[in-house]
């Protein structure tokens, strides 16, 4: 195992910056549980029920009655305001954050 280490670890030292990232969001999600748990997933394969067409169908009727739900909230739903989801967006490094 640690002929492969310094292997990987050789490996690394050769790649350009931007090539360099996508390895470490790639280490990054490999590493994280709930990553891993959502990679080895199998395909949702199972059709879709009478039932659930009709929901979907009813809450699309109803957003374009309603609207949409501001992005402030959903945002809130994750623990961001609206200035750090615009900073994320100009940052294009990958990020995972465990929580």
């Amino acid at each position: 195992m640690a002929n492969e280490k310094q292997h990987a670890h050789e490996l690394i030292e050769q790649l350009p910056p931007h090539q360099l990232s996508a390895v470490v969001g790639l280490l990054e999600a490999m590493i994280d549980p709930v990553s891993r748990k959502l990679a080895a997933a199998p395909i949702d394969d199972e059709p879709e029920t009478e039932e659930e067409r009709s929901t979907v169908a009813e809450v699309i009727e109803s957003l374009k009655h309603k609207g949409g739900v501001p992005m402030e909230v959903v945002l809130a739903d994750f623990g961001l305001t609206l200035e750090e989801f615009r900073r994320m967006a100009e940052d294009d490094s990958p990020r995972i954050n465990p929580t």
